[in-house]
């Protein structure tokens, strides 16, 4: 029986006397507002976009729909890139297992070349409602990879072995590198720390 490590759980069971404050990633600007008399500054963070891709259902989907009021993690896939891992699939696979009964975990997986969503879908069993596999053409793909700010390869190929967690404000909460097992777990502790913090803010309102 597969179970979220160890390390999740002493944290979030310590977590009322110590504080863990996710980052958000990417700052676009900075707003000043005047509160009680004096001016405050808050730093405004990218929100990702929705962009209609299809999915393995062959209906197009948006993603803030997708995530609800939960949480998703993301990656990207080149099913035909030569060098590309197997591990950071295989790594959602098992978040796939772990969280297959909490209805606020989502994984997405952006398919850049070399397969199909409804192919993706059956050979990494995709359970539906809890993984989805998007595509679209090669634009509307390289406008996906600007929005979670990737690189642009010399090839034009939209690769990488990061996984991305994405809270329901659509801003990105942590990067992890797919391939490494340490990053893996920090990624699992960290997505109980969002259901923590989901959790308590809900039940205070």
């Amino acid at each position: 029986m597969l179970l979220v490590p160890v390390l999740a759980f002493l944290f979030l069971k310590s977590f009322g006397t110590n504080h863990y404050a996710l980052p958000t990633f990417f700052p676009e600007r900075v707003d000043s507002t005047q509160v009680g008399g004096k001016w405050q500054r808050d730093t405004v963070y990218h929100h990702l976009n929705s962009f209609g891709l299809t999915s393995q259902s062959g209906h197009p989907e948006a993603i803030a729909e997708i995530a609800g009021r939960g949480l998703y993690v993301a990656g990207f896939l080149c099913a035909n890139c030569p060098g590309a891992s197997p591990e950071p699939i295989a790594q959602l696979a098992r978040v796939q297992e772990l969280y297959r009964q909490d209805s606020q975990v989502k994984l997405v997986t952006y398919l850049t070349a070399g397969i199909t969503p409804e192919k993706a879908a059956e050979q990494y069993g995709a359970i539906a409602g809890k993984w989805w596999f998007l595509a679209g053409d090669s634009a509307t793909m390289r406008r996906v990879a600007d929005d979670y700010h990737l690189p642009t390869a010399t090839n034009s190929t939209i690769q990488t072995s990061n996984l991305f967690l994405i809270d329901r404000d659509q801003q990105i909460r942590g990067i992890y590198d797919g391939t490494k097992h340490k990053e893996i777990e920090r990624l699992l502790t960290e997505i109980g720390v969002l259901l923590y913090i989901y959790e308590h803010d809900d039940a205070d309102r």
